[in-house]
Formats: structure tokens, sequence, C-alpha cells
């Protein structure tokens, strides 16, 4: 998020974790822990009972970087980025989070990115938060490869869902998905390219969000099962060289956008 709600967004988490790192406190549990590794320097303030042992905030931030760094890698290999800096990553106590956050979405949000990475914790690592991790880790990489360059939330939050789902082992959309989106072509409620091409699905409602998520996520999709998944970082890098979506999808899809939305389409009807 760059533009509207994200500046919004940037300036909260930026300003809230500011005044809790100069206060020393401001979490669930009185402060912020802070553990690095060799990409990510993470700050948590989840309400752990202890800070050692099996359930302790130790092996908490442990697991939560070592999941880090295994998306980190998963990221250079499936899309050819590389932030070439170290990137931070808040995960914050739920209650505050929601508290604090909620407010600026129309739905229920497990996390953003907006300058920095901004998480809803959990008592330890689940898949639900390791998934969310893996999300927004594309939007960072996103943006430290090209921070001035505005892209259509379509495909931002598009290859981010497909990342998150590919690396927990999902290949392409679940028969579920697939007939959601068939129900709601047959409907006329896909939402139109202009609404998907916003900088940010923030503002959206509950429902059209969530059809806004997984038709994103059905459009790249589309175009793995075009050219294949070698395709992605060839493409991410025509588009971060180019900084022009029409030419790169041209050059490795020979599709324009309008194209890819008609043929999308037509496949689920």
């Amino acid at each position: 998020m760059r533009r509207g709600l994200g500046v919004a967004l940037a300036a909260l988490a930026l300003t809230a974790w500011a005044a809790a790192a100069r206060a020393g406190s401001g979490g669930a549990d009185g402060r912020f822990d802070t553990r690095s590794s060799a990409h990510f320097l993470l700050h948590q303030d989840v309400n752990l009972a202890e800070s050692g042992g099996f359930y302790g905030s130790r092996r908490f931030e442990q697991e939560v970087l070592g999941e880090l760094e295994r998306a980190y890698a998963s990221l250079d290999q499936i899309l050819g980025l590389r932030p070439p800096r170290r990137l931070d990553v808040i995960i914050d106590d739920p209650g505050l989070f929601d508290q604090q956050f909620g407010p600026l979405f129309r739905f229920r949000a497990a996390g953003f990115y907006a300058g920095l990475i901004r998480v809803r914790g959990d008592v330890g690592l689940t898949d639900a938060l390791a998934r969310t991790l893996h999300h927004e880790l594309v939007h960072a990489a996103y943006d430290a490869a090209a921070p001035s360059l505005v892209l259509p939330a379509w495909l931002n939050e598009g290859s981010a869902e497909w990342f998150e789902w590919r690396t927990a082992g999902k290949r392409g959309l679940s028969q579920y998905e697939r007939a959601a989106l068939v129900y709601w072509a047959s409907q006329n409620a896909l939402l139109p390219l202009d609404v998907l091409s916003q900088p940010t699905f923030a503002r959206l409602p509950g429902d059209a969000a969530r059809v806004a998520y997984i038709q994103s996520y059905g459009m790249v999709d589309f175009l793995m099962r075009k050219q294949g998944e070698r395709s992605l970082p060839r493409f991410v890098d025509e588009l971060l060289r180019s900084r022009d979506l029409s030419r790169a999808l041209q050059r490795v899809y020979r599709l324009d956008l309008g194209e890819l939305e008609a043929r999308f389409i037509a496949e689920l009807r």
C-alpha cells in the first residue's frame, strides 16, 4: 500500500512503533522484544506467559525468524525477488492490533505492509500466522525493489496470495475457490478491472474484498497455467525494470490487460 489508506497506515504504524520504542513499553506484556536474523529485524509484542521454555517468547521469536528466512529463500527462488536491506517485522498482540488498526479496514485484517511488515500475532507460530508473514513479505519485497512503483492491487495482492499458498504446498485454486469464481461470474458479480487495479483493496467492504482477493489470485494462477511457474520471475523482473505493466504482460505472456481479463472470465463460463 503506497497511496491513500496506505499512507495513513504507514504513518500510524511508524508513529505507534516509535512511541512504544521511546517508552520502552506499550506492548501487551509491557515491552517489545527484539531479535534479528540475516534478513529480518523482528519486534514482537505478543502476551506470552514466559520468556523461556516451549511456549516462551524466545522460542516464538526463533520460530518466526526461521519461518521468515525460509520465506525469504522461497521468494528469491520463486519470484526472483531478494530485498537488499534487512526488513522490519512487527508482530502485535492480537487485541492491540485489532484495536489500533481494525478501524482502518472494512474487513478483518491479519496484517499489512506500510514501510514495515505489521502482523496480528498469536500465541505461537500457527499455519495462519506463517501464511500471513509469507504474504506480507511479497509486498515488502516489491517495495524494496521499486519503492516508487504503484502496482495494481490485483497483481500485488494476487501474487502475494499465490506465493502465500504456493509456499504452503498448495498449487493453484482450490475446488472451492474455483467454484466461487464460477458462481460469481454466472451472477455478474466479479469485480471490474478498474476496481481491481486500484492500489489497495483496504477500503472494500468485506464481501467485495473476498471477491477481490480470490479473483486476483485466480488471475495470477491463470498466468501460471498459461506459461508455467518459471514465467513469474521473468515477468516480475521485466515489470520492475521497465516500470510498465502492459509491456511486461506482452513480453512474457503475449497478452494485454484486457485480454487477460477476458480470457480469465471466459474460462469461468
